[in-house]
């Protein structure tokens, strides 16, 4: 693929009329189709450079030119869900000079984020986030008397977790200041839309229709109670004969309008006009879209280009790199279903992932032992533990940034009960482009602190398929597994998993000044710097932690005893691995004599995106990390000046 094909750039004379969303409130309305169309090939253009967020973003492309149209943002806050969505709203804002440079080093956010611009009144990397936000800053202008509006842009898959139903219990008393925009663009909610529900929804969004209804509720409060609960019974029939529906959210306390078409402008200008200049609310808007409207692809996708890689703009060809190694991914679905042939009780649960956890493969194979739950990591984690209880093996496969969001589930339903949930914990360490939002930084910490848990790092793909056969054979407790993102180191696999012994480690290089207790995917690079340790003279042990708890108690004390250096190294925050080393340690008085330890774990701060590689690298968790930290702790300063062969020895 060809880089001036790949980075080919549209015509888009409109467009580049407008650098801000006071630009475009500037232009006709008759424009705003052409400035619509514009801003959809400056997309496809832009994710061809960088990949990406796509489908999303693109079935949106006319609900945000009318959004910021209708809209005086930012006083008005616009806060999109997720913010995977929100590339045309980024391009629309100041940023499309820097568009190119999405989830690169240095460059923009894949998701809104405060700091970036003013435009972004919330970050958003999970989802479901935006109503209860868009409350509090519509609560809190009412009470200082502002004027400003608060819209939450929410998907229909977003709307499954119970946190969206949550904010909007609580919406009634934000009144017209919040306002909720449902993009329906996946779920069967609706009928179809077209000019009729169009003409309705305008109808019933006018002031004169909501006058009408408030007269009629308050006619209403004046009848005799049975009376009045037919009367009102027949104008939430009337409502849902004209609107399509809305009983629900109206029993929630919204007004709700809709459905209507999300890729016209006649249909969407004046609903969000008439919306915007209600008197009453809260309102939710019913808007349909389609994913990855207009995309450049020939072929069809079931999942609407919702991520891509880089492609050639004019031929839709996507660019293809020859994986390696099989991923970890991959490799936790051919163990699972290894397991799953052995024993009917296995039985697997995501939220909402199914193809990114790998359990699409699952599904095709046991598609009645296979449970996606949606957009609800509380829920996923209760129902396995209810299903614990009755004597199944349910595997939990949730990445470690969204586990975080059942954390309480974890504790109190799972491990206060002791029951023998398997917690697959894919995305664990950096994962690059992504950035903060998404880093598996924190589940060691989060579940080894926990009694009863057993908490597993694969340091390979052979490691990982028996670790699946661990938690699998693991029935009087709870216990997790974390693996990395991407491709494996390549390792030679065997033809099943094998149960380990728990909290056992395994020695993988034999030295005898330097010992490098490495938890997970790190190993790799502990294995490079005991090369360059090597020349140097210094000797070193290389050993695979496997468990970080309960922790290899003999393998520390033999480690300790027989070295001058004992570091520890993972891909976690503060609080993990080196944290519950160095308590065994302290509580056997092992650091009581002239014995150095060190742990390299990941910084404490938010690492900004970038390809993993360099964020390990800034971290200290690369092979040349590990180096420059073990000569730190001996004292020596000749870190990058390794030499090859017998004089490194003969130097030391």
């Amino acid at each position: 693929m060809k880089d001036d094909i790949v980075s080919v750039r549209p015509e888009t004379p409109l467009l580049d009329q407008v650098l801000t969303p006071a630009d475009l409130r500037k232009l006709p309305k008759t424009k705003l189709r052409q400035l619509a169309d514009e801003l959809r090939q400056e997309m496809i253009s832009a994710v061809s450079v960088t990949g990406g967020h796509f489908g999303a973003g693109l079935g949106v492309v006319e609900l945000t030119v009318a959004l910021h149209y209708v809209f005086n943002t930012p006083d008005d806050r616009l806060i999109w869900d997720v913010g995977h969505q929100a590339y045309p709203h980024k391009i629309l804002t100041g940023r499309r000079e820097r568009i190119r440079t999405i989830r690169q080093g240095g460059g923009l956010s894949p998701f809104t984020k405060r700091a970036e611009s003013e435009f972004d009144p919330f970050g958003a990397g999970h989802s479901s986030t935006s109503i209860s936000a868009a409350l509090g800053m519509a609560v809190a202008n009412k009470l200082a008397d502002k004027p400003g509006k608060a819209i939450a842009v929410i998907g229909d898959g977003a709307m499954s977790a119970g946190m969206a139903y949550e904010a909007m219990n609580n919406a009634e008393q934000a009144g017209n200041r919040l306002i909720v925009i449902l993009n329906d663009n996946d779920m069967s909610i609706a009928p179809a839309v077209g000019a009729l529900s169009a003409y309705l929804a305008k109808i019933v969004s006018s002031h004169t229709f909501m006058s009408i209804r408030d007269f009629g509720k308050k006619m209403i409060s004046m009848l005799p109670r049975p009376l009045a609960d037919r009367a009102r019974q027949a104008e939430e029939y009337a409502r849902g004969m004209a609107a399509g529906g809305g009983t629900l959210f109206d029993e929630l306390g919204f007004y709700y309008v809709g459905p209507i078409d999300g890729h016209n402008m006649d249909h969407l200008l004046p609903v969000l006009e008439n919306v915007r200049d209600a008197i009453d609310g809260p309102i939710l808007v019913h808007v349909v879209t389609e994913k990855g409207h207009g995309h450049p692809f020939a072929e069809p996708n079931q999942e609407k280009y919702h991520a891509v890689p880089q492609f050639n703009v004019v031929t839709g060809e996507k660019k293809k790199s020859a994986p390696a190694a099989p991923t970890f991914t991959n490799i936790f679905a051919k163990a699972l279903m290894q397991e799953a042939e052995k024993d009917d009780k296995v039985v697997a649960i995501t939220a909402a992932m199914p193809s990114g956890t790998g359990l699409d493969k699952f599904a095709k194979a046991f598609p009645d032992r296979t449970f996606d739950v949606g957009i609800a990591e509380q829920h996923a984690v209760t129902f396995a533990a209810g299903m614990a209880a009755e004597g199944y093996k349910p595997f939990c496969a949730i990445y470690s940034t969204f586990l975080q969001r059942a954390y309480d589930q974890v504790v109190h339903d799972v491990a206060v009960q002791n029951l023998p949930v398997r917690f697959a914990i894919d995305r664990a360490g950096l994962v690059g482009a992504d950035g903060p939002t998404h880093a598996g930084s924190f589940d060691v910490t989060y579940l080894a602190s926990l009694p009863n848990m057993v908490v597993m790092a694969a340091a390979d793909e052979a490691e990982l398929m028996h670790m699946v056969a661990t938690a699998a054979a693991l029935d009087d407790r709870p216990s997790a597994v974390r693996y990395p993102r991407g491709e494996g180191s390549g390792v030679a696999l065997p033809a099943e998993g094998k149960v380990l012994e728990i909290g056992k480690g395994r020695i993988v290089r034999k030295g005898s000044k330097i010992a490098i207790l490495s938890l997970g995917a790190r190993l790799q690079e502990a294995l490079k710097a005991a090369d360059d340790l090597e020349a140097r003279g210094l000797s070193t042990t290389v050993a695979d932690a496997r468990f970080a708890k309960p922790v290899d108690e003999q393998l520390i004390r033999n480690l300790a005893a027989s070295h001058e250096l004992v570091i520890t190294i993972e891909e976690g925050s503060i609080g993990g691995f080196g944290a519950h080393v160095m308590d065994f340690m302290a509580g056997e008085g092992i650091l009581d004599g002239n014995l150095k330890v060190r742990a390299l774990k990941l910084p404490d701060v938010f690492q900004d995106h970038d390809k993993p590689e360099k964020m390990y690298a800034e971290a200290g968790l690369d092979a040349a990390g590990i180096v420059a930290a073990v000569l730190k702790a001996l004292g020596r300063n000749d870190v990058g000046q390794a030499d090859d062969g017998p004089s490194a020895a003969a130097q030391v």
